[in-house]
């Protein structure tokens, strides 16, 4: 493997653990990462070594998952504290928000310190998606209608992430929660002009940005800034997020697997190949190795591979490093001996001090 390799593809895997051609593909030095879902999870043991199988293929790839709380969780059992949904800590926060600050920074920690204890790198969240009320995938998913209190929420969120050693991937930029459409089935287009969506959608990424550390871009379509969805737009990525917004982390992707990712027929290659043109660092494939035993995905990797020695993308050293930056900065507790720890102990009574929130 070449140091310090862009590895531009995190990849999902079918089981509970590795096969063969999972572990090849791992290999392959274009994939920089694996992403877990449900069929992945069967109870904490399985989880650690499927985790510790991944690092013995290579230590440099990013495990990640999808797991925020709420009904976005994958793993809720064998001792995984099932996390409230956002809206809950942005109600909180309308009766105490103090209160909901300390209660963000406590499912933060809980929720990055239970998975580095089983070997996950990383989580997508926080959602800084504003609560417009019609958003079919959004929804609850959301901390509040209001952007101040999504920002605020979200860093307290981020910082317990960080109190645990883990990154935090911020998401959906520039803002998914106005469309109702899901972009996993089909395609979403906002209607609303660039200034409304960078004074109210926009507005957590501005005031974060010195301070995150990766970014998703949504699979919206917003026709009246560009004709691309925003993961596969140069305007947003490069002029709005990098240039105004002045985002200096990891751009990742959405599944390319999703409906409005590949809405103009695209193979998956195809949009790889635009999202990296585009500026993003990492491009997400899931559910792949489930179909004809990852073909899919094995294509993806030969024609990247292809266009990459064409010269239709290139490799990027600010990327892969991007991506490192992404890996757990300490060392992780192991269960047992966090189950102990008064810090985690505090910690998880704070994500259940609801006493002043509202109740029902």
């Amino acid at each position: 493997m070449m140091p310090m390799m862009h590895a531009p593809l995190m990849l999902d895997v079918a089981a509970l653990e590795l096969s063969a051609a999972d572990r090849k593909r791992l290999r392959n030095p274009l994939v920089g990462g694996v992403v877990l879902f449900s069929r992945n999870w069967e109870r904490r043991e399985q989880l650690a070594a499927l985790c510790a199988q991944i690092k013995a293929v290579r230590p440099d790839l990013l495990i990640a998952v999808d797991h925020e709380g709420g009904r976005v969780q994958r793993f809720r059992t064998d001792g995984f504290t099932p996390l409230p949904a956002m809206r809950e800590l942005g109600a909180h926060w309308m009766v105490d928000a103090p209160g909901a600050m300390r209660r963000a920074a406590a499912c933060g920690f809980v929720l990055a310190a239970e998975l580095r204890a089983c070997g996950v790198d990383f989580s997508f969240t926080p959602v800084l998606d504003l609560d417009w009320g019609g958003s079919t995938v959004i929804g609850d998913r959301a901390f509040h209608a209001d952007a101040r209190v999504v920002t605020v929420l979200a860093q307290s969120l981020m910082l317990g992430l960080a109190r645990a050693g883990m990154a935090h991937c911020a998401k959906h930029f520039p803002g998914h929660g106005f469309v109702r459409a899901d972009t996993h089935l089909d395609v979403a287009r906002d209607p609303r002009g660039f200034d409304a969506i960078w004074a109210a959608d926009a507005a957590p990424y501005q005031w974060l940005a010195p301070g995150l550390r990766a970014v998703m871009p949504a699979h919206v379509i917003y026709p009246e800034v560009d004709a691309q969805p925003a993961g596969f737009s140069k305007v947003w990525l490069q002029e709005v997020l990098r240039e105004r917004v002045g985002f200096t982390g990891a751009i990742l992707s959405d599944d390319l697997g999703m409906a409005a990712a590949r809405a103009s027929g695209q193979s998956l290659s195809q949009a790889a190949l635009q999202g990296l043109q585009a500026g993003c660092d990492v491009m997400l494939v899931c559910n792949q190795s489930v179909i004809e035993g990852g073909r899919p995905l094995d294509r993806l990797l030969r024609e990247l591979d292809q266009a990459l020695r064409q010269g239709l993308w290139a490799l990027d050293a600010r990327s892969a490093q991007r991506r490192l930056d992404l890996l757990p900065s300490q060392p992780a507790l192991p269960w047992d001996d966090l189950m102990l720890s008064d810090t985690y102990q505090a910690a998880l009574d704070a994500v259940f001090s609801v006493a002043s929130s509202p109740q029902g």
